[in-house]
């Protein structure tokens, strides 16, 4: 399978190009959070107030980077599981959001969100956070200062290896690859 390189942010050409399973390297601005920034970030659109960066084709990496190494910009930054952001997923979507980084399954309500809002879903390998973080050229703190390690980060990325696991068609590639397996062997393991 050919690797995809995109350019961010996400534009509604780039992500209908993608299909659940391809390989993309990623290449541009993206955005840290976890659910306490993801928190004030939905508090914000509720209050009406000015958000922390625009919302409209960026991508959120769902990670809480370690303290730079060296000369790193950052120390490991792998992704956390994000289902803790999917209760407030579907509003940032609403309001622009085209991307997230992340690992593991999404709810059906996020979902239906990527597949109304015309986004993307994107796996990083869990476990390989020092591997993954020499793909991260530059990071500063834009909002959030006092939530440390949630803190919202600017990251710039070069060719940052992901997998799509939710195309704009719902495709799931969760879904997908357990019912596969269950085929090839006859039986659910559990």
């Amino acid at each position: 399978m050919d690797t995809k390189h995109i350019q961010l942010p996400l534009t509604e050409e780039s992500i209908a190009g993608l299909r659940a399973g391809d390989n993309v390297l990623l290449s541009g601005t993206v955005y840290t959070g976890r659910d306490a920034a993801h928190k004030r970030i939905a508090k914000a659109i509720g209050d009406g107030a000015p958000l922390p960066f625009d919302l409209n084709g960026a991508t959120v990496y769902y990670v809480g980077p370690a303290p730079a190494y060296k000369d790193q910009p950052v120390g490991a930054a792998g992704p956390t599981t994000s289902y803790r952001m999917d209760a407030y997923t579907p509003l940032l979507l609403a309001h622009g959001l085209k991307g997230m980084i992340g690992k593991g399954d999404r709810s059906d309500e996020v979902i239906s969100a990527i597949k109304r809002n015309k986004a993307v879903y994107f796996a990083a390998v869990g476990g390989a956070a020092a591997l993954l973080a020499k793909h991260i050229h530059s990071s500063r703190v834009i909002c959030y200062e006092d939530l440390g390690t949630e803190a919202v980060h600017e990251f710039v990325l070069d060719e940052f290896p992901v997998i799509v696991a939710i195309d704009s068609n719902g495709e799931d590639i969760y879904k997908s690859g357990r019912s596969a397996f269950l085929e090839s062997v006859g039986k659910d393991p559990r």
